[in-house]
């Protein structure tokens, strides 16, 4: 395909309204379910699919599986900054349509464990820190912690080199937050730094739920020694 016959392309798909409103919803950098978009664009879930298979195909959208779940995302960054050139130009743009994701429950949308990790509002909070600060690199199927995050996590009692020597698993990964449709930080480093949040009482269960609450303690201690601003 010649580029002024790709151009043309995504053009088209991106200048249909109901593409257009999946497009701008998926701007927050959340990721959003079939019929999740398909509400959000006010169009039925077979027009939605057909839609988001066109989207992927040529590039715009990325799908992302978690369980038995399907979540869509824009691409790539040169995506989003397609998008947010258009939404100048289109400027003044009527604001998209709020999506709830995730639980109803507020306490496991605030925090929550996600098998053994940490998950909700209190995870992805963690891994921007971490990432924010320089001590974490976050991609799409894999993560590494940087020599600044392995030592901070030493200074915080948790050995990255004790958990490689005892764990076979993957050391760090991303993990698809269901509620907040970003990242937190799952794999052995993830599930270390869970049960050294629960061990120094930062953190604790909320009877009978997967719900965690974080401590008074907890926030002051992840401030200072994580750099999560929880507020």
């Amino acid at each position: 395909m010649s580029n002024n016959a790709r151009f043309a392309e995504i053009a088209a798909l991106a200048g249909d309204p109901g593409r257009a409103s999946m497009l701008n919803g998926l701007m927050d950098g959340r990721a959003l379910t079939a019929s999740e978009l398909a509400r959000l664009a006010g169009i039925t879930a077979q027009t939605a699919s057909s839609h988001l298979t066109r989207m992927i195909d040529a590039g715009l959208l990325q799908v992302e599986k978690q369980g038995r779940h399907r979540y869509h995302r824009l691409a790539s960054p040169a995506v989003a900054q397609m998008i947010e050139s258009i939404m100048r130009l289109a400027a003044p743009m009527a604001d998209s349509k709020p999506v709830r994701t995730g639980p109803r429950d507020a306490a496991l949308r605030a925090g929550r464990t996600c098998y053994d990790h940490l998950a909700g509002h209190l995870g992805v909070s963690i891994a921007d820190a971490l990432i924010g600060a320089g001590h974490l690199d976050l991609g799409v199927d894999a993560g590494e912690m940087t020599p600044s995050g392995i030592r901070l996590f030493e200074r915080a009692g948790i050995s990255i080199e004790a958990i490689t020597a005892k764990s076979n698993r993957i050391l760090c990964r991303p993990c698809l937050d269901w509620s907040e449709r970003r990242p937190h930080l799952a794999g052995a480093i993830g599930a270390a730094l869970c049960s050294h949040c629960f061990d120094q009482g930062w953190i604790r269960r909320v009877e009978g739920t997967r719900a965690v609450s974080v401590t008074p303690n907890g926030q002051r201690q992840l401030r200072e020694t994580l750099g999560v601003n929880l507020s």
